[in-house]
């Protein structure tokens, strides 16, 4: 009877050790634990992972579906992701343009995180469809103009910040700051200050009254260039067509050619097919230059001195096939120069200053998705070490240094670029190919 009774006693206390040891008990794991679950606000689940191996993270957070693609050198949104996300964080990223209806699909989104990128350029439907968006973080890019129209489409926008932005304070953005001047906008666009120009430098975007804004800018039609001499500024005229030759046969032509142009005429013609600015003096094309030349076809830009491409230059060359813009100085494109260019068949390259960094990926790789676009001349000039490579093989180099950083497939046989022989034969055949089907229509 005693041993019985000894044995029921040690049951109990190991049972009572147990008790101990679970959750709040004695063991240093299950303390951590229980500390873990203190600080969790109450009612909230588990993170539940989706599609593991992505390279970036879906998961849900108190019964919301947050994206996390942070820091992953993104120039552009990716088409697989969930479009019943709620939260997206593409902070400290690569993109350059937020572009029409770039989010439209997001539909449920409530927070966007775009911080510490590289934006310049907000176009005016960009937030299109984000009816239910309230935070929108925008702080620490190189924004410098942006109007009311962009937030028509987020009613509910209750938090932005736009801070660390080079905001240009001059009369194309008196809508913005009027919006932000609204008493019950007072949680949007905070601290952010104006950069140029110089007398209201660092002066709040809240605090900035139009009739300074629009003063600047009517400042600003004259010539930009700062009064040395104390004369008067002269107001230039722009360049019209008028200078250049139209034709009518065999296509509508504007032949612009050693017109020592120094920026796009004005006034193209509507119905204009094809367009000869080379040899000119045109250094560098703005936003939207070409818009209004819905039906051009073939657009030659060679031997001008390009330096610089603005993302939206070919906004609205839906049907551009041909385009030369061989022999400028060109060392790159930034993201979105090409993304308006649907049908482009031809793309000449050749005699430009590739600089083979990590800027002319964008320009690679929209090549590589467009396999049916032929190109040639895409050669490293810059730096040293890889003077004479083709671009193609300096990227997989570069990813051949970075192995975490994947290099998609594609078909070997638009790694290099075409051989001049090739490249001569293509451009036949697809003007053999067009003078067919039009002597077939004819006939």
């Amino acid at each position: 009877m005693r041993v019985v009774t000894i044995v029921i006693l040690l049951f109990f206390c190991k049972a009572a050790e147990l008790r101990r040891a679970g959750p709040g008990g004695g063991g240093p794991r299950s303390r951590a634990q229980h500390g873990k679950a203190r600080g969790r606000p109450r009612g909230s689940s588990p993170v539940k992972r989706y599609a593991p191996g992505l390279p970036c993270e879906v998961y849900t957070y108190l019964h919301e579906k947050y994206l996390d693609c942070q820091e992953r050198k993104l120039v552009y949104l990716l088409p697989d992701w969930p479009q019943d996300l709620l939260h997206m964080l593409l902070a400290r990223n690569k993109i350059r343009i937020l572009k029409n209806n770039m989010f439209s699909k997001f539909k449920k989104l409530k927070s966007l995180d775009l911080q510490q990128n590289e934006i310049s350029k907000i176009e005016s439907e960009a937030f299109f469809g984000l009816s239910k968006l309230t935070t929108l973080l925008l702080q620490h890019n190189q924004i410098q103009v942006l109007t009311e129209e962009a937030f028509l489409y987020t009613p509910l926008l209750s938090y932005l910040r736009l801070y660390d932005n080079p905001w240009r304070c001059t009369c194309e953005l008196e809508t913005l700051v009027s919006m932000l001047q609204i008493p019950r906008n007072r949680n949007l666009g905070n601290y952010a200050k104006c950069a140029s120009p110089h007398e209201l430098r660092n002066t709040k975007l809240r605090q900035v009254q139009s009739d300074q804004l629009c003063q600047e800018d009517e400042r600003g039609i004259l010539d930009p260039r700062p009064q040395v001499s104390g004369r008067a500024p002269v107001i230039k005229p722009e360049i019209d067509s008028t200078r250049c030759h139209n034709y009518v046969f065999p296509i509508q032509t504007l032949d612009c050619k050693r017109k020592d142009l120094k920026k796009v005429p004005k006034s193209i013609p509507p119905y204009i097919v094809k367009l000869d600015l080379s040899y000119n003096k045109i250094h560098q094309l703005r936003p939207k230059e070409f818009e209004d030349v819905h039906e051009l076809k073939k657009l030659n830009l060679s031997s001008n001195g390009i330096e610089f491409i603005d993302p939206a230059a070919f906004s609205g060359l839906t049907h551009l096939e041909e385009l030369d813009l061989s022999n400028n100085r060109l060392q790159d494109f930034d993201y979105g120069v090409l993304e308006d260019v649907y049908f482009l068949k031809l793309l000449w390259l050749r005699d430009n200053p590739w600089r083979c960094d990590y800027n002319i990926h964008y320009l690679y790789y929209w090549l590589k998705h467009h396999y049916n676009v032929h190109y040639n001349g895409l050669e490293c000039k810059s730096p040293e070490e890889y003077k004479g490579w083709a671009v193609g093989k300096y990227v997989r180099s570069y990813y051949e240094e970075c192995p975490k950083d994947k290099l998609p497939a594609y078909p070997e046989t638009f790694d290099q670029d075409a051989e001049e022989e090739d490249w001569e034969m293509i451009h036949r055949d697809h003007v053999a190919k067009k003078q067919s089907v039009r002597i077939t229509i004819v006939g």
